[in-house]
């Protein structure tokens, strides 16, 4: 199932979520100019869970692939960057079409915050569970993830159109968001539980930790004034 839209129009201009979008493919735009610097630039910019739980840099780095001011930078400056297009496009999806909603939900200010903390934990949830690996980590996925988990505890039963496809059989079709976003979840969990986490792929646990926290976290950044509002809306 891959989400389309959903049907949760919010009277709020969602400038942080806009803004994300627009800074994420300039980075990537970026990215691929740098040509055969690209993968360089990911190694300085992407977490490493090897240094960040051993405070130095990994010894097996070629000559300039070091972060220039440490690995402590890393897992804030790494949310930003994406191993590929379809990488980008994929988290830039669901931060279209859920972070209106939850943007609208928090006001500006407390949205980007709630939305790095978010990345953050993400970070944290990964390197615990794989706190040898030396493959950086990169991407806005344990951000997005954070805003989904905000999404299902606020917006439940908002109704989110979805791409199927089995075989043959290609539609889409409206289902609410405690489906799509609850499936969405327990398939990272499947995963990650499969998954060495040595290797490069996807860092299943930081979806985990980044969805469990927005889930948590929504209830302190939310606005209380906005929340029956914009629940009563999605109804």
């Amino acid at each position: 199932m891959i989400p389309i839209r959903d049907d949760n129009p919010t009277p709020y201009f969602p400038l942080v979520t806009i803004l994300l979008i627009l800074i994420n493919v300039a980075l990537h735009i970026y990215q691929i100019s740098l040509g055969a610097g690209a993968e360089a630039f990911l190694y300085r910019f992407g977490a490493i869970p090897w240094e960040l739980t051993r405070g130095l840099e990994w010894p097996g780095l070629p000559s300039g692939f070091q972060t220039p001011s440490g690995p402590w930078v890393t897992p804030m400056t790494s949310m930003f960057l994406h191993g590929s297009i379809p990488h980008l496009i994929g988290n830039m999806l669901y931060l279209w079409i859920f972070g209106d909603n939850v943007e609208s939900l928090m006001g500006h200010g407390r949205f980007i915050f709630f939305y790095l903390v978010c990345g953050l934990f993400a970070t944290a949830a990964q390197i615990f569970s794989h706190p040898d690996a030396v493959i950086p980590m990169v991407g806005a996925s344990g951000a997005v993830s954070g805003v989904l988990g905000a999404y299902l505890i606020r917006f439940p039963r908002a109704r989110v159109h979805v791409l199927f496809i089995w075989f043959l059989f290609i539609r889409i079709i409206p289902v609410r968001a405690f489906f799509v976003l609850g499936f969405w979840f327990l398939f990272q969990v499947f995963n990650g539980l499969l998954s060495s986490g040595h290797g490069p792929g996807v860092a299943w646990f930081a979806h985990v930790g980044g969805f469990l926290s927005g889930m948590i976290l929504v209830f302190l950044f939310e606005r209380k004034d906005r929340v029956l509002r914009l629940r009563r809306a999605s109804w």
